[in-house]
């Protein structure tokens, strides 16, 4: 399955690529890149970009999961910093736990390049929407 509409000045900034998607679990997997500009005095990726990436993860699920014909409108994202989040490669999951007309709930998860170790976790709860520019 190719990825849909996975394009945007916003997936090139933060050094997204899309790896995989599983139907089955509902399941995207992506790999990011932070820029210099991403990266703080303490030598980590700046918190709430960390954020946008965990977004990113668990948005593109809910986009896969629904052949792109919908786009989550987050009400809600908490997020765990593990650990500080290096520069370099970083691999994120992001899925759907449950999709209702009313509510979605995804969950993501920022790791290493090697899936040894978790820097952060979130958890999101979202509408759905079409997605924009789409008519629906």
């Amino acid at each position: 399955m190719g990825f849909l509409g996975t394009s945007g000045a916003h997936v090139a900034l933060m050094g997204a690529e899309f790896i995989d998607f599983d139907p089955a679990s509902e399941t995207i997997t992506m790999r990011f890149v932070a820029p210099a500009s991403f990266i703080t005095q303490r030598g980590g990726v700046q918190g709430g970009l960390v954020a946008g990436f965990l977004d990113e993860a668990m948005g593109w699920a809910h986009v896969q999961a629904t052949g792109g014909t919908e786009a989550p409108l987050n009400l809600e994202i908490a997020m765990s910093l593990l650990k500080l989040i290096p520069p370099g490669p970083l691999m994120g999951k992001g899925r759907v736990i449950r999709r209702g007309r009313k509510a979605i709930f995804l969950e993501g998860e920022l790791w290493d390049e090697s899936w040894t170790t978790l820097y952060a976790r979130a958890t999101s709860t979202a509408i759905p929407t079409p997605v924009p520019g789409r008519a629906g």
